[in-house]
């Protein structure tokens, strides 16, 4: 079957009523995370072990990159619109639908989890070096902090639809001003005095934000009027921060630098997300219209039936080439310190082995996402106490 016939067959089993618009919205903005990890992290392999390291470092130009790879935003907003309707459809209790949501997000969490557990073991045996396991390991559970923030908005949900119901698209307006007031105290006039964990106040606020919004869209309290106002004014918030209060201008954490916008979220990230979720609203019809392709839609089928699977393995599939590469020496792109132009032009060269390396993982991979009807209780066992081994390991001390 041909590209073409494969991908009208795929629009044709679509049901009337899905719409495309978020899950475009959806595939957007979670091929922005790996993409966005390939980019903007590198490594050094001094010795012959690997060490993270950030174009960013040496090219603070490259900083509105992140701006645009930082869709996490409307990956929270998307979520929370599709919660809004899950929610209303189901058919069992709150708790079990609940349980249901998290147990979707935690599947695959387990498997990438366990299955570095053998990883680390068999790679231990070949020799590589501890350094290398470490920032292996380190890069694995980056993205899922994101589980674990989305797993809990998620376990929100009611809370979040009564508020929409009573407040509309205000009902996100207490999460922007708890993380402003947050802010002053780690960065105002008497930020010296506030303790460090303040910071950690940010963290459910901060995330809980777009996606509040999204159950205000689901439940059509974001009319286009305020879905301008999102978009003009997180706009402008986002540039007073930058221009005015000097907030820094990459939306990732950059090594060596004391401040971070993303962990856990400042101010910054919440101007952004305001300004997609507006832009994202107000481009839906377009979006849906697009999508009505079935050259277009059927990718976007794709990536929404591996979502989980890419964000859990997209960290492995570039260990993948860069574990071997650090092996053999320095490569261009790979383990080269990303501090030249060179570096830049090398990774994005190497962006389409990273894309089919992590196409052939997800093809075994995408297995955790299913329910384990066939794995009895003492496989989950295993399951378990692997993952729990290989979190004592990535999170341990050096």
């Amino acid at each position: 079957m041909n590209v073409t016939a494969l991908a009208r067959r795929i629009d044709a089993r679509t049901p009337a009523h899905r719409d495309r618009a978020l899950d475009g919205l959806r595939a957007l903005a979670l091929l922005a995370v790996p993409l966005g990890h390939w980019m903007l992290g590198g490594f050094t392999a001094g010795d012959g072990a690997l060490r993270n390291a950030s174009p960013l470092s040496a090219f603070g130009f490259l900083a509105p990159v992140s701006w645009v790879l930082q869709m996490l935003g409307i990956f929270f907003l998307v979520g929370g619109h599709a919660s809004v309707l899950s929610h209303r459809r189901r058919t069992g209790s709150t708790a079990a639908w609940m349980r249901a949501r998290l147990a979707r997000l935690g599947r695959p969490v387990l498997g990438v989890t366990a299955v570095w557990a053998l990883v680390v073991a068999v790679l231990t045996a070949a020799g590589v070096p501890v350094t290398t396991l470490r920032t292996a390991a380190t890069l694995v559970v980056q993205p899922l902090w994101f589980v674990g923030v989305y797993a809990v908005v998620t376990a929100l949900t009611p809370v979040c639809v009564r508020a929409a119901r009573r407040w509309g698209v205000w009902s996100a307006a207490p999460l922007l001003a708890s993380v402003a007031a947050v802010d002053l105290l780690r960065y105002g006039p008497y930020a010296g005095a506030a303790p460090g964990w303040v910071s950690l106040l940010n963290l459910l606020p901060g995330w809980l934000f777009a996606y509040q919004l999204g159950v205000a869209w689901g439940e059509r309290r974001v009319p286009r009027r305020a879905a301008y106002v999102l978009l003009l004014g997180g706009a402008a918030l986002f540039a007073v921060l930058l221009l005015v209060f000097h907030y820094p201008a990459s939306m990732v954490g950059v090594p060596g630098e004391v401040r971070t916008n993303s962990h856990p979220p400042s101010l910054l990230v919440l101007a952004l997300a305001a300004a997609q979720s507006g832009a994202a609203v107000l481009l839906r019809e377009r979006i849906g219209a697009l999508l009505r392709r079935p050259l277009l839609w059927a990718p976007v089928v794709v990536v929404n039936l591996c979502a989980m699977t890419v964000l859990c393995w997209h960290q492995t599939a570039m260990l993948a080439a860069a574990i071997p590469a650090s092996l053999v020496g320095e490569v261009p792109g790979l383990t080269t310190a990303p501090d030249t132009l060179g570096w830049v032009l090398a990774r994005i060269a190497w962006l389409p082995v990273l894309a089919a390396l992590l196409v052939l993982i997800s093809r075994s991979a995408r297995r955790f996402e299913q329910p384990w009807t066939r794995a009895g209780r003492t496989r989950r066992a295993v399951a378990a106490l692997l993952a729990a081994a290989f979190a004592v390991f990535a999170l341990g001390p050096a």
